[in-house]
């Protein structure tokens, strides 16, 4: 599913990513670790390209990302950034919108899905999502757990194969931590892959197969159990 081969990254002269190789098997639940700028977000955003990268070949569900990539390849792109979905910390939630616009945006907009069409399908997210209720709500009106379940719906919308999480616990209290965990172990029963930066292991050790150290641009690979 996920092959990583000699990935170098840099900022200027500064090395972030120096040299990475690893492998994920579909249905594998990752965590990722390490000190505060070692290098975990920058390898986690090259994972859909959302920073190219100097050297080496990621393959992840059956896009191959190479260096250089450009504005000939914005469909390719924009494809791969469906099927490999991205869960921020920060939620990035548009404040003056709906849940139920915030989770068919992409779909509507990218997609061209019909508006219904779009509407019934994120409906059926948020019930799964025990958001079933908070369609017509906007993101103030919710506590951060649900505003997290919110970006992890508007990721599913796209039917990844691929969800990258970058700290999505973080920012929560540990009742609302624990809700997001949860939520995380039902998509992992469902077989979907994801790799996820955490600074609170214990949250994910029963979910991850593997943990990835990421520490001034190096990566040492740790098999779980």
């Amino acid at each position: 599913m996920i092959r990583i081969r000699g990935l170098h990254k840099h900022y200027d002269r500064r090395v972030v990513l120096g040299g990475i190789d690893a492998e994920v098997a579909p249905a594998t639940t990752v965590a990722i670790v390490g000190p505060s700028g070692g290098g975990k977000s920058t390898l986690l955003r090259c994972l859909n390209y959302l920073e190219p990268f100097e050297q080496g070949a990621i393959e992840i569900a059956g896009f191959t990302l190479r260096p250089g990539m450009g504005a000939e390849s914005r469909a390719t792109i924009q494809r791969l950034r469906s099927a490999v979905g991205m869960v921020f910390q920060e939620f990035h939630l548009f404040p003056h919108m709906t849940v139920l616009e915030n989770v068919t945006l992409a779909a509507r907009v990218v997609g061209k899905r019909p508006a219904r069409l779009a509407a019934r399908d994120a409906s059926q997210l948020l019930e799964r999502l025990a958001l079933g209720d908070r369609g017509d709500s906007y993101p103030a009106q919710l506590s951060g757990g649900q505003k997290q379940r919110v970006a992890i719906a508007r990721a599913l919308a796209h039917r990844p194969r691929v969800l990258l999480f970058d700290e999505p616990t973080s920012a929560l209290d540990p009742e609302l931590r624990a809700e997001v965990v949860d939520v995380m172990r039902t998509l992992a029963g469902e077989g979907i892959t994801m790799l996820v930066i955490t600074h609170e292991l214990s949250l994910f050790a029963e979910l991850a197969s593997q943990v990835w150290t990421v520490d001034r641009g190096k990566l040492r690979v740790q098999p779980t159990g």
